[in-house]
């Protein structure tokens, strides 16, 4: 359990310390959260196994933040909440929770549960590489190969083309890409604008007319993973994902830069 992080997003400062201190206790690393700003900021740098979330935050829905969550990396996630009614409990499931627990609620039920979903964590493979097409990226050894070559990339483009890549042809503005892509602050939008033309320059037919990573007028980024996907005689390959080890192992190959 020691390697399992958990991050706890609860208003209440009192409520959320007596968690977090309780899950110290058992054993897991913990990161808290106030609202979902910083929740947001969190996550994006310590990528936890488990997200425990309440629903009624200062600036905003946390089933708004729960969807979030599940477009970045499918985290597990617990709701704690007041509301207590049968269409309360179905609306944070189908936003994407894996448990619900009501308040109040005793702490031997709620670490029981939270050990509950952590099982259920260890028993999900974990991805060691990613496959679209003619681009696979190796997520353990950190290295990229397109059209049967490796590319010599360097760790923040690996980091950078990994992002796109997890965004599966969505855009992502030079923010979320300086957000999720950087180890550290950044606010200068012209460093993904140099990032991305030393990786075109890299994979792309011609880097002065790019297919493979599109500028997405007054957005920022996306990745063609239709492009990608079609094969030399014209058919789409499905994006693989072949796994095995423990999620965080990758999670720790993923993130760290350098």
């Amino acid at each position: 359990m020691a390697s399992t992080c958990v991050q706890i997003i609860e208003g209440n400062p009192h409520l959320r310390s007596l968690l977090s201190w309780h899950l110290q206790q058992a054993g897991y690393r913990v990161n808290q959260s106030a609202d979902i700003t910083r929740a947001k900021e969190t996550f994006q740098t310590a990528q936890p196994n488990l997200v425990i979330m309440e629903t009624e935050l200062s600036d905003g829905s946390g089933l708004d933040l729960c969807q979030w969550l599940q477009q970045r990396g499918r985290p597990l996630v617990m709701i704690l909440s007041a509301k207590a009614g049968e269409p309360d409990v179905v609306a944070g499931l189908q936003a994407g929770a894996d448990d619900y627990l009501k308040k109040p609620f005793g702490m031997q039920e709620f670490l029981a549960r939270v050990e509950a979903l952590t099982r259920r964590n260890r028993k999900i493979t974990a991805p060691v590489s990613l496959t679209y097409g003619d681009l696979n990226i190796d997520l353990v050894q950190r290295r990229v190969r397109f059209k049967d070559q490796f590319i010599d990339l360097t760790p923040q483009e690996f980091s950078l083309i990994y992002v796109l890549t997890q965004a599966e042809g969505s855009p992502l503005s030079r923010a979320d890409l300086l957000r999720r892509a950087w180890p550290d602050a950044i606010d200068n939008p012209r460093t993904v604008d140099t990032h991305v033309l030393s990786l075109r320059k890299k994979i792309e037919v011609d880097p002065r007319q790019p297919n493979v990573i599109q500028t997405v007028r007054n957005v920022g980024y996306r990745l063609n993973i239709e492009r990608i996907q079609q094969t030399n005689n014209g058919h789409h390959a499905a994006a693989a994902v072949v796994g095995i080890g423990a999620v965080n192992a990758v999670n720790n190959a993923v993130n760290s830069v350098g």
